[in-house]
């Protein structure tokens, strides 16, 4: 992994909505592909969703919810992107045992979670460790950051992404 540019998120490492969102290059779930953010600049615009783990309840509900969104996302030009620090074979894994038409990438060292804030204490079930917070961030043709989603309820998390794109006319 590789973060392209020296930006960093102002407000104490928090991104906020209004700044560029930070570029970087990961692999994906198919064996020798990377993916830059900065392709999709002046193409499309990109929800980028950080995810905890492959194949555990909460995540592959919110992968199935953008999967069976993605036809609508398709038809506003919004690319689907999901990030957790699991590796391309197990996303490789997910995204064929759940048919997810979307890129998965692979941020195996964190940084590019650590990038973008989501890299947090965690507490669960009273164990506490570091993990990727699932957070959604929207970002523009432009690369510019228009929303992000904090809290996700992952059932209906895709519904809520194309409300937004529609209010946002992006």
């Amino acid at each position: 992994m590789s973060t392209d540019s020296q930006q960093t998120p102002s407000n104490d490492g928090k991104l906020q909505v209004g700044e560029q969102a930070p570029d970087f290059t990961l692999p994906t779930q198919n064996s020798g592909e990377v993916f830059h953010l900065h392709d999709s600049f002046g193409k499309s615009a990109t929800v980028l969703y950080f995810y905890p783990k492959d194949d555990t309840p909460g995540c592959t509900k919110e992968a199935c919810s953008f999967r069976d969104a993605n036809h609508e996302m398709q038809k506003r030009g919004i690319k689907v992107l999901g990030i957790s620090a699991d590796d391309e074979a197990s996303h490789q894994k997910f995204a064929e045992k759940y048919s997810l038409p979307f890129t998965l990438l692979a941020d195996t060292d964190t940084s590019v979670s650590q990038l973008y804030g989501v890299w947090k204490k965690r507490n669960m079930y009273g164990k506490k460790s570091m993990g990727i917070k699932r957070e959604t961030f929207l970002i523009d043709k432009d690369g510019i950051v228009r929303k992000i989603w904090e809290k996700v309820k992952p059932e209906e998390h895709a519904d809520e992404v194309l409300a937004v794109v529609d209010a946002l006319q992006l």
